[in-house]
């Protein structure tokens, strides 16, 4: 069975590293944060402890 070229190999690295970033660039921008206001982000600390289990 012939080995695969080396020029294919490079085109492979190539086009798994832009799927690899391009799948990660999407994925970050397409996330938006809520924005909360500052007494909201007090109250959500205040109001929810935190309550370990062991």
């Amino acid at each position: 069975m012939p080995q695969m070229a080396p020029i294919s190999w490079l085109v492979l690295f190539l086009v798994f590293s832009v799927t690899l970033i391009l799948f990660n660039v999407l994925n970050y921008y397409c996330v938006l944060p809520k924005n909360l206001s500052t007494s909201e982000k007090k109250n959500s600390f205040l109001t929810s402890p935190l309550n370990w289990k062991w």
